[in-house]
């Protein structure tokens, strides 16, 4: 799984600071230089315009 979906889930609240770390594999103390890396954030998707009559 993607680390930075992973730290994005604790920003957002679905997952503790310990669940997040058991997830990527490491221990707590770490996770924490991961969640305030500012390269770990995920990037907003550009959503492409689709015809609503398909």
């Amino acid at each position: 799984m993607d680390k930075r979906k992973v730290i994005n889930a604790y920003r957002r609240g679905f997952i503790s600071i310990q669940e997040c770390a058991q997830i990527i594999g490491i221990d707590s103390l770490q996770i924490m230089g991961l969640v305030h890396d500012p390269q770990t954030q995920e990037r907003p998707q550009v959503l492409k315009k689709q015809p609503a009559g398909g």
